[in-house]
């Protein structure tokens, strides 16, 4: 099989992966079983397309051929013949792939409200969400968590049983339990968008079809829960994060660092659009979640011209809100990148100093790469290149990992 065709099922089975899972489990009631024919159904891809082609429509042929499968393994088990006759008029409407598009969308949705279950508990919701619906790896999950492998492993095995066992409906949660899980849907969708919008391994930095993705799910829950104030300030933080998206690489795909991108490219509608979202957060009770102080964050870049126009030391009294409603070393990381630019390297290198003791931050590449900007302003250029030279190490992405070992090289030995 040759490199190109490999990489385009690859990046189908990205965007696709999701919408065939949901179809098999509104078939199937089954998430694990829905996971392994969705498996099957890439393996039988990944031999067929490379001779016949790719289809018009993969994600139709994915799910057309999983469903196959699972009627397939229904006769060779010998079911019931009801059970059997149910499921095969369930699922011979998607054998015409036009049938199939119609309620994606919709799959997707019912598929992460499903993963978030209370049954489950936070923790397992989100992992199961991002390895079902963002098809992130076990091992990038468990970097997003700054958890070990085996641990986050572990996690996904017990949450496919406990849903299997509660054998429960897919389908949206009645309005008085929608409450229940929207912490665990907006966080899903908001790191979905995150992985897009820096991926934590690869070749490519910015995954658009997950930021894509991402967007569509958080309009749309915004639709389904037009009066919570967070599912609009995840629809500002989002609208307005992908405004940038366009200025974010060169033409070679290469990072582009927020200060140094060129702001024309950033997306005019997209920013009004988070802007607007943003109001309508702002006016709703609470009004100033974690999501919709990001978002302000977030608009304190948009609206600026140029960066030295910037409003730094708003933005340090917004993490210094965010930081005490969802205490996080990373936020406190973040927290003091903006103090350095308000107040000076000295004070923020302070705070990324006490940083360094944090276990759970001790292979955090952007850890050493803030550090090392930090020494860098202060004029302890070599200790600043061994930072970067430490973030280069632990980044997992290739094109990260890239810049920071150019930029270590930089400054040069002086």
């Amino acid at each position: 099989m040759s490199r190109d065709i490999h990489q385009a099922i690859e990046a189908i089975w990205r965007i696709e992966s999701a919408r065939v899972i949901g179809g098999l489990v509104r078939m199937l009631g089954d998430i694990a079983q829905a996971e392994d024919l969705a498996q099957e159904a890439l393996l039988i891809a990944l031999e067929r397309w490379p001779e016949q082609g790719i289809p018009e429509n993969p994600g139709a042929w994915l799910t057309t051929t999983a469903k196959r499968r699972a009627i397939d393994g229904i006769r060779r088990t010998e079911m019931m013949e009801r059970k059997h006759a149910d499921l095969k008029h369930t699922a011979e409407p998607a054998i015409d792939e036009a049938d199939l598009d119609e309620a994606v969308g919709d799959d997707v949705l019912r598929l992460i409200f499903i993963t978030c279950h209370p049954v489950l508990n936070t923790d397992a919701r989100v992992a199961l969400t991002l390895r079902l619906v963002a098809g992130l790896t076990t091992d990038e999950i468990a970097r997003a968590y700054l958890v070990p492998e085996p641990t986050l492993a572990q996690r996904l095995v017990r949450a496919k049983r406990t849903l299997g066992a509660a054998q429960l409906p897919f389908e949206l949660p009645p309005a008085q339990e929608l409450s229940q899980r929207l912490d665990s849907v907006l966080e899903v969708i908001y790191l979905v968008f995150n992985e897009g919008y820096a991926a934590t391994s690869g070749d490519d930095w910015l995954r658009s079809e997950l930021c894509d993705e991402a967007l569509r799910l958080a309009r749309t829950l915004a639709q389904l829960c037009p009066t919570e104030c967070e599912v609009h300030g995840l629809v500002a933080l989002l609208e307005l994060q992908a405004s940038r998206s366009r200025a974010r690489v060169d033409a070679q795909g290469e990072p582009i660092l927020l200060l140094e991108q060129d702001r024309s490219r950033w997306d005019p509608l997209l920013i009004r659009r988070g802007l607007a979202a943003l109001q309508r957060a702002q006016a709703l009770a609470p009004g100033y979640g974690p999501y919709t102080l990001q978002a302000a964050i977030a608009a304190c870049h948009a609206v600026a011209k140029r960066a030295e126009d910037t409003d730094w030391e708003r933005i340090v009294a917004l993490y210094d809100g965010l930081a005490s409603l969802v205490p996080s070393p990373v936020i406190e990381l973040n927290r003091a990148v903006a103090i350095s630019m308000a107040f000076g390297p000295a004070a923020a290198l302070e705070l990324v100093d006490e940083l360094t003791q944090e276990p759970s931050l001790s292979r955090y590449h952007l850890l050493p790469a803030v550090r090392a900007d930090l020494l860098a302003k202060l004029g302890r250029t070599q200790e600043a290149k061994r930072e970067l030279e430490r973030a280069a190490f632990l980044a997992r992405n290739n094109r990260e990992r890239a810049l920071l070992l150019e930029r270590a090289k930089a400054l040069g030995s002086g």
